[in-house]
């Protein structure tokens, strides 16, 4: 008689020191077009060698901020404009997102598989694509 062994799945585990490094090089990408003196409500767009980004100043506190950036697409039916809440944190020089398209609210770790499919490591995802999308900015340029 056999015994039948079952593989025990491992739980993600989910690698702060990476996220964390994320955060700060996200961080380092907006403090080179914040402005120095925002105000809440002020917008203003940010241009660079592979395209746009649309940023609101959403909320403005001693040692954060809430910015809102999106990627100028143009005006399609079938495509979405990519867009982000991002709360930056000055006083440990983080960038982190808080909101994504249809998501309101990242949770660190997402069971799998999961109602609405995302990844385990969601948040780290959605990071990572903010990093992405701040990188059209190589050569940076305001737009009023």
């Amino acid at each position: 008689m056999s015994k039948v062994v079952f593989a025990r799945k491992n739980k993600y585990q989910p690698n702060v020191s990476q996220f964390l490094a994320l955060c700060g090089r996200n961080y380092m990408h907006i403090q080179r077009w914040l402005t120095l003196e925002p105000c809440e409500g002020e917008q203003w767009r940010v241009k660079g060698e592979f395209g746009q980004l649309d940023v609101c100043l959403l909320e403005n506190t001693r040692y954060t901020q809430l910015v809102q950036i999106s990627r100028c697409v143009g005006s399609h039916d079938w495509l979405t404009t990519p867009k982000v809440s991002v709360r930056i944190y000055h006083d440990a020089k983080l960038a982190e997102v808080l909101t994504s398209q249809q998501i309101y609210q990242l949770r660190p770790v997402y069971d799998y598989p999961n109602m609405h499919m995302h990844h385990r490591d969601e948040k780290y995802q959605v990071n990572a694509f903010l990093e992405e999308l701040l990188k059209i900015d190589n050569l940076t340029k305001f737009v009023s």
